[in-house]
């Protein structure tokens, strides 16, 4: 008998026992199952979230506008500049050259030079030989001054064929005076059509005066024509 109620305790305990493990699984399986869903997603959201993070930069790369090219700075360019800038004129030089040349002409040169701009109606040329006390005689037997003598050359209306001098006699005292006497010829057309074939004798005196030539006083004398 005693066996038997042993047998049954047994029996009864496995049985207790199996129901407790029985109902302990569903337990732990929904113990196990959130913590791993929950592990699952948290991975899904860490990835989700990693994702954009990865595919963000080469959208932002992908529509970033490409830079302009940067243009040559005009001052990088010395052959553009020399070539924009305008070619200076000669002219100005030339007629300054020239006006220096004449003011600083010996009166033999300048005598020759006077003769010469006559025919041409070169007034730029007469006007600087001339002392602003210059005193003379023109060939018209009138005492002139610089502004009578200046007018005269000016006002000239003759075409010339040729205006130069055939005789000069150049005498010079001390360093600062020097005397020329001389004959000119000059043949060309007079206003009124005619021809005219005119000599003169002259007298003319030039002075040193700042480091060029003047005539100071002047005489004329019409020989012919």
């Amino acid at each position: 008998m005693k066996i038997i109620i042993s047998f049954l305790a047994t029996i009864f305990l496995a049985a207790m026992s199996f129901a407790q493990e029985e109902s302990a699984s569903p337990a732990a399986e929904s113990t196990v199952a959130p913590a791993a869903e929950e592990k699952a997603s948290a991975t899904v959201d860490e990835s989700a979230a990693a994702k954009p993070a990865d595919s963000i930069a080469p959208a932002v790369t992908a529509e970033k506008p490409a830079e302009p090219a940067k243009a040559a700075s005009p001052a990088a360019s010395p052959k553009a500049t020399t070539a924009a800038k305008p070619a200076a004129s000669t002219a100005p030089a030339a007629s300054t050259a020239k006006t220096a040349t004449t003011k600083n002409m010996a009166p033999r040169d300048a005598e020759n030079a006077w003769e010469a701009a006559v025919g041409n109606h070169d007034y730029a040329t007469v006007e600087p030989m001339v002392a602003a006390d210059f005193i003379g005689v023109s060939a018209k037997n009138k005492f002139i001054g610089r502004s009578e003598m200046l007018s005269e050359v000016k006002g000239d209306k003759d075409k010339y064929r040729s205006a130069k001098n055939e005789k000069l006699n150049v005498k010079q005292y001390g360093n600062n005076v020097t005397v020329v006497t001389g004959r000119a010829r000059e043949i060309g057309t007079g206003k009124d059509g005619k021809a005219f074939d005119r000599s003169y004798l002259f007298t003319d005196t030039w002075m040193l005066r700042g480091g060029k030539w003047q005539c100071v006083a002047s005489q004329i004398t019409k020989i012919k024509g």
